[in-house]
Order: C-alpha cells, then sequence, then structure tokens
C-alpha cells in the first residue's frame, strides 16, 4: 500500500499541473468556475453549492475512517462494521453527487472532453479527467470499503480465515490499510478542489 501511496500522487500531481499549464497558456477564455459550477435553487444561481456539498461529504467520511480503524484496533466488531458502512455511504454519495454535477455540465452545459461553449475547449477534457480518475479511485474504494466491512462483521478477521483480504489473526490492519487509501482519496480532492475550483 506504501509503494500505491507514494506513486499514485505523481499521477495527480501530473494531471494537475498539466491543467495548470494548460489554463495558463490557453487565448481562449477560460470558464468561471462560479458560473460553470453554480446551482440554481429557487430560480437563483449559487455558486459552488454543490461542490462545497460534495467536499463536506468527503472530508466528513475521514472522519468516519478514523474512528473506524480506532474501533478495529479495540476489535469492536459492531462499530468498526457500523462505521466502515458509513464510509462507505458517503464515498457513494459523494460519488452520486459527481454523476449529477457531470450530468449537469454535459446535459445542460454542453460541455464534452473535446468542446465547450463556455470558453477554452481544454476545460472539459481537463475537468472530465481529473474528476473522473478522482471518482474512479472514490468508486474502487468505496467497494473495498464494502468487502473489509464484510469481512469484520463476518469475523473473518479475528479467526484468519483464508481469503481475499484477510490480515493476521486478531489483527485489524486491513481497515487501518484502507484508512490510509480513503484518506489519500480525501487530500488528493482537497487539490483538486484548490486547483479546479478555487482558481
Amino acid at each position: 500500500m506504501w509503494i500505491f501511496l507514494l506513486s499514485d500522487p505523481f499521477i495527480f500531481s501530473c494531471l494537475l499541473i498539466s491543467y495548470m499549464t494548460v489554463r495558463m497558456s490557453t487565448t481562449d477564455p477560460w470558464p468561471n468556475p462560479s458560473e460553470v459550477f453554480g446551482l440554481t435553487l429557487f430560480g437563483k444561481s449559487i455558486p459552488l453549492l454543490l461542490i462545497a456539498i460534495m467536499t463536506f461529504v468527503l472530508i466528513s467520511s475521514s472522519g468516519t475512517m478514523a474512528m473506524a480503524v480506532k474501533f478495529g484496533y479495540e476489535k469492536n466488531r459492531r462499530m468498526t462494521f457500523i462505521l466502515l458502512l458509513c464510509t462507505a455511504a458517503l464515498g457513494a454519495t459523494f460519488v452520486g453527487m459527481q454523476a449529477f454535477e457531470w450530468t449537469k455540465l454535459i446535459v445542460h452545459e454542453g460541455i464534452r472532453p473535446w468542446g465547450n461553449p463556455l470558453g477554452a475547449a481544454q476545460f472539459g477534457a481537463a475537468f472530465f479527467m481529473i474528476t473522473g480518475f478522482h471518482g474512479t479511485h472514490v468508486s474502487i474504494g468505496v467497494i473495498f470499503l464494502l468487502i473489509t466491512a464484510t469481512k469484520v462483521i463476518r469475523g473473518d478477521l479475528d479467526h484468519e480465515r483464508p481469503g481475499f483480504m484477510t490480515g493476521r489473526k486478531g489483527k485489524y490492519e486491513i481497515v487501518e490499510i484502507m484508512g490510509l487509501y480513503w484518506h489519500f482519496v480525501d487530500l488528493v480532492w482537497v487539490f483538486i478542489f484548490a486547483v479546479f475550483y478555487l482558481w
């Protein structure tokens, strides 16, 4: 896991640096994020509301994951299971909101990876590549959180049952490993939020 956690940031760094380079070098006007990512409620456009909610949900999931690791070390199967499910639910909620955001941009705004009616054509390619790559990481994390939660509640970690993602008897290291991955995904979102949505 440490090799992954050391190598994957390079990919995200390359994507974000490429985004910044393209944005600074394009001659076409870059769309204003406050307008593009605004959410209309009761006839009034509220800038970055959906993105703020998405960020809150993902950061909150980091808290539930930290508590799951704590209860895993205490060998409290029930609380570890519940908190892993809460983390997975928050992650799935984030992905669902991201799907809503993509639908809004594609259907209502006409933004595509190869074109953008609101300005620079590179905007769509950069947006869909970066947020899609991150969304894939979150989706994979949700799947593995559900697998880990199932193993915890069945007692596979306490009895060292053979199988996929089973550690040493009585050890909840897999919960901590999932925690490392989940915190990484959350940290990457903070950088994406700052660079893509606020800049």
